[in-house]
C-alpha cells in the first residue's frame, strides 16, 4: 500500500502502467509465501521444545512469544530466530514504508494549492493509521522485555495487531470509494428514520 501511494502521488501519469495486475499479484504472492515459510519455520522450532505438564497459555491464541516463554528447555535459538525474523520481516517493510512516505512528503510539499495537499494527504492518512497501529502493537509484544511485560497487556497488544488491524483494512480502504460512501450514508439515514418509528410503536398499548 505504501508503494501504491508512492506511485499514485509521485508518478500519477504512470500509475496504471506501473501498478499493473501482474505486479500487484506478485506483491501479494511474495508476502503470502514469506509469511507461510516463516510460520512453518517457527512451528518446526517450537515443536522441538519440551514443555512441562499442566501449562496454561495466558493468551487468547498460541502467541509465539508466549509459547517460547513457557518452554522448559533451552530457548536461546528460538529467541534468536524470532528476533531476527522480527527485524527482517518487520524492519524491512518499515524501511520501505518510511522511504515511500519520505518521497510522498517531498512531493506534497511541492503542490501549490492547499486543496491539492489535503487531497494527497488524505489518501495516505488511512494507511498510515493502520501501519502505526500494527507496528506499535507488534513491537510492544515482541520487543518489550519479558520482565516488564504482563500477560494482559501482551494479549491486548496481540488483539490490536492480529485482529483489529485486519478488520480495519476493508473498512478504511473501501470507505474511500465514493459509491460505498453514498451507500453507507443512505443506510445510516434509513436506520435513523426507522429508529423513532419502531420506538413509537413499542410505546403504543
Amino acid at each position: 500500500m505504501a508503494y501504491d501511494r508512492y506511485v499514485a502521488i509521485c508518478h500519477p501519469l504512470h500509475y496504471t502502467v506501473i501498478m499493473n495486475p501482474r505486479l500487484c499479484g506478485l506483491l501479494v504472492l511474495v508476502s503470502w509465501i514469506t509469511s507461510a515459510l516463516y510460520a512453518l519455520l517457527q512451528s518446526l522450532m517450537v515443536s522441538g521444545l519440551s514443555f512441562c505438564a499442566d501449562l496454561e497459555i495466558p493468551h487468547f491464541f498460541c502467541e509465539l512469544n508466549q509459547m517460547v516463554q513457557l518452554a522448559c528447555s533451552d530457548t536461546f535459538l528460538n529467541n534468536m530466530v524470532m528476533y531476527f525474523g522480527v527485524v527482517l520481516l518487520g524492519g524491512g517493510p518499515l524501511a520501505g514504508i518510511l522511504y515511500s512516505y519520505s518521497k510522498i512528503v517531498s512531493s506534497i510539499r511541492g503542490i501549490s494549492s492547499a486543496q491539492g495537499k489535503y487531497k494527497a494527504f488524505s489518501t495516505c492518512a488511512s494507511h498510515l493509521s493502520v501501519v502505526s497501529l500494527f507496528y506499535c502493537a507488534s513491537l510492544g509484544v515482541y520487543l518489550s522485555s519479558a520482565a516488564t511485560q504482563s500477560s494482559h497487556s501482551s494479549a491486548t497488544a496481540s488483539v490490536m495487531y492480529a485482529v483489529v488491524t485486519p478488520m480495519l483494512n476493508p473498512f478504511i480502504y473501501s470507505l474511500k470509494n465514493k459509491d460505498i460512501k453514498e451507500a453507507l450514508k443512505r443506510f445510516v439515514g434509513m436506520t435513523g428514520i426507522k429508529g423513532p418509528v419502531v420506538l413509537g410503536m413499542r410505546k403504543c398499548p
